[in-house]
């Protein structure tokens, strides 16, 4: 209410007076959240290579991928089909160790896990925004091998994260396809290179051999934003 020289001016209706406590809330709330977000969002443990969390089973990609030889796919299952890479059931790696290791102290979590039905808890390493679409089968199917993005993970006692993940790291991809695509058949084979040692010729027939659209649509802003 305002003086207007004998007179009241209503400047904002009385309702409005129970509006105050909750704006000052979201005040707070803003203060103390927003600053929290940005710190996890922005955190080079989540976002940069080197990340490596402690996982609850010591498994090692290097015994098992690499020197056992064993196919990406018999553990991440949906990777051709499914845009998410499947995490393996406990029943997955008991396959092979109900005969092979059973007593072994490394695998007491799966053996837990087998016997009381409740799953092992991993934690995601490359873990993208909920903003940012991504297929895996979109690009497996496309001849995108899984080096690109996770590096030599069959030579890796602990995964780690090797690459940004950022979207300037997305678009140098995108801008050129060429330089990462390979046979669909050599896509779980990460030590493999092209016969004459020449990427860019083999990128670019692959590029048109697999129908891979333009830069227009593969830097559009709705291909990874929906």
């Amino acid at each position: 209410m305002a003086d207007t020289g004998g007179t009241s001016l209503i400047l904002f209706p009385r309702w409005a007076n129970f509006l105050l406590p909750g704006l000052l809330f979201a005040g707070f709330g803003a203060l103390t959240y927003v600053p929290m977000v940005i710190g996890l969002v922005g955190s080079p443990q989540t976002l940069y290579p080197g990340y490596a969390p402690v996982q609850p089973v010591e498994f090692s990609h290097a015994v098992h991928a690499g020197k056992l030889g064993m196919d990406c796919r018999y553990c991440h299952t949906t990777v051709e089909k499914a845009a998410f890479a499947a995490i393996p059931p406990t029943e997955t790696c008991m396959n092979c160790h109900t005969n092979i290791k059973p007593e072994s102290p490394k695998i007491l979590p799966v053996r837990e896990s087998a016997l009381t039905g409740m799953p092992i808890e991993w934690t995601k390493v490359h873990d993208l925004p909920g903003y940012a679409y991504f297929n895996h089968s979109a690009h497996v199917n496309k001849g995108v091998s899984c080096v690109s993005c996770h590096g030599r993970i069959d030579q890796m006692e602990v995964v780690r994260q090797v690459e940004t993940l950022t979207m300037g790291w997305c678009l140098d991809c995108h801008r050129a396809p060429e330089k990462h695509l390979r046979p669909v058949e050599e896509v779980t084979n990460l030590g493999w290179t092209p016969p004459d040692g020449d990427q860019l010729k083999l990128g670019k027939r692959l590029k048109e051999e697999y129908g891979i659209r333009g830069v227009t649509y593969m830097t559009s802003c709705s291909t990874c934003h929906r």
